[in-house]
């Protein structure tokens, strides 16, 4: 008689592609040859059919056992599921009030307010069943001159870098090049220190609103709708000629995808087609005419004459757990009309074709979403989106006022949730980045993250001044003094209660 133990460890490890969490559970315990290859071989294969991608745990998750990764994930997956998570701001307020930016890596998280960098390194846990902690690595100040205040508009992590050279773009239309140096003094203390080089603005000398890279290639989006591709220059070899194409509208948010079949970048701006995708050629050459246009479906079939003017100011690649599946094709977007709209470029979904005057116009016709959320207790435009956080399969939305992140599963979207930021700060979150068990926010007051995920303590993050209504902080009363309150609410309720 044929038996699961006959049969070859080859074999036995194609079975494991279609085994869940339970089944490697059960079979784990049923003896000992089979508990050494889920060991061995089954775990490893549960992580690969069930990413969750995460910066801030990369370093970590490298060290943990495949048996410990899925067990922090499940235990993860849990908490998302009742909506239970530490609330913690990183930093006392800000002497003012700025439209801030954000940028990770594998090693850090860098903020960027008024003229400051603002750097937090990732560290790694004692063991795996602590969280890995974030320690405030230092802050920078970039500006040139006392007298003349410079604004940091966007900025990125250059890969190749290290996870420690960033594009950064300035409202005075400059652009810098900033290689942070973390150092230790006599004392024990991290100091962080920098050198800077001046980079080619872009050519009409307006601002940069959103900067990406990927792979070798940096995406400039300057606010007049001036759209730069080129290489991040990190090989001196390399002396391609930037891609620059005009998207003609006040421009605030791109999105850059080298992975699709096509690729693409998207541009969210404030017109009667609010955001477009554009084709990358192979040679690197970005097109000038989009190739999709994403729409609403209530705007179907208008004339573009006709068309409601609006603005897309959040991009984000779709999470890798929907029922689209995990194709980079997939693209949520953040609309001034409070919608949380997702996009599958693959989906015949379409409305007629544009026409002006009564004349078809040449294009693409428009794509209608295959799905939209909204918290139906809140009307503000959608400032930020990220995919990721429980199960990969949840999307974030950072409001235009009182410092609220909105979530959703997409696999039950009509559950959705939203929470205040700790001390409520009466602010957009300009900018949110969602990861497996973190989501990583920030106001034009501080930066704060939610953590869902197990072995959160007090030295999790950095120390907040324990001192009692200070920057309208409050602990949480219980065992675990490390989250404070935030508020949260469920969209298809009227109910609010604190976390």
């Amino acid at each position: 008689m044929l038996t699961l133990t006959s049969l070859p460890v080859d074999i036995i490890i194609i079975v494991f592609e279609s085994l869940g969490l339970h089944d490697f559970t059960a079979l784990s315990l049923t003896c000992h040859l089979l508990y050494s290859v889920v060991v061995d071989y089954g775990w490893s294969s549960f992580l690969h059919s069930n990413p969750r991608p995460s910066h801030s745990l990369a370093n970590a998750r490298a060290l943990w056992t495949p048996h410990n990764r899925a067990r922090y994930d499940v235990v993860t997956d849990s908490a998302w599921q009742r909506s239970e998570f530490i609330a913690r701001p990183l930093s006392r307020m800000w002497p003012g009030k700025f439209q801030t930016v954000m940028a990770s890596s594998s090693s850090r998280l860098v903020v960027g307010a008024g003229s400051n960098l603002y750097s937090y390194s990732f560290g790694i846990a004692k063991s795996s069943t602590a969280s890995p902690p974030v320690t405030f690595e230092g802050a920078i100040s970039l500006l040139e001159y006392p007298d003349r205040q410079r604004n940091i508009t966007a900025l990125t992590f250059i890969e190749g870098g290290q996870d420690r050279i960033l594009d950064v773009a300035f409202q005075d239309g400059t652009i810098e090049r900033v290689h942070l140096i973390s150092m230790t003094s006599d004392t024990g203390r991290p100091i962080l220190s920098f050198t800077r080089s001046k980079l080619t603005p872009l050519p009409n000398g307006d601002f940069v609103e959103s900067l990406l890279s990927e792979s070798n290639i940096i995406l400039a989006l300057s606010s007049n709708g001036q759209a730069r591709l080129s290489s991040n220059h990190l090989d001196p070899s390399d002396t391609s000629p930037p891609s620059i194409i005009e998207v003609k509208s006040r421009s605030w948010v791109s999105h850059l995808c080298l992975q699709a079949s096509t690729p693409y970048a998207a541009f969210g701006v404030s017109s009667n087609t609010p955001l477009n995708v554009h084709a990358i050629a192979d040679s690197g050459q970005l097109s000038s005419q989009p190739i999709a246009i994403l729409h609403t479906s209530r705007c179907a079939d208008l004339p573009i004459e006709k068309l409601p003017s609006s603005a897309v100011y959040g991009l984000s690649r779709g999470p890798m757990n929907s029922p689209w599946g995990s194709s980079p094709q997939i693209i949520v977007s953040g609309w001034f009309d409070g919608q949380v709209r997702c996009y599958d470029l693959r989906s015949s979904s379409r409305t007629s074709s544009l026409s002006k005057n009564g004349h078809t116009t040449a294009g693409p016709a428009p794509l209608r979403p295959v799905l939209s959320l909204a918290d139906r207790w809140s009307y503000e435009p959608i400032y930020s989106v990220s995919c990721g956080g429980g199960s990969a399969s949840h999307v974030a939305a950072g409001t235009a006022r009182h410092s609220i992140i909105s979530f959703w599963d997409v696999r039950s979207p009509k559950n959705g949730w939203s929470v205040h930021a700790p001390g409520n700060d009466p602010s957009p979150v300009y900018s949110v980045i969602l990861e497996s068990s973190r989501c990583f926010g920030v106001t034009q007051s501080r930066p704060f993250v939610y953590d869902f995920g197990p072995g959160v303590s007090m030295d999790t993050y950095p120390p907040i001044p324990r001192v009692k209504g200070i920057d309208n902080l409050k602990h949480k009363k219980g065992t675990n003094r490390a989250t404070y309150y935030a508020m949260q609410y469920e969209h298809n309720s009227s109910g609010l209660c604190s976390q």
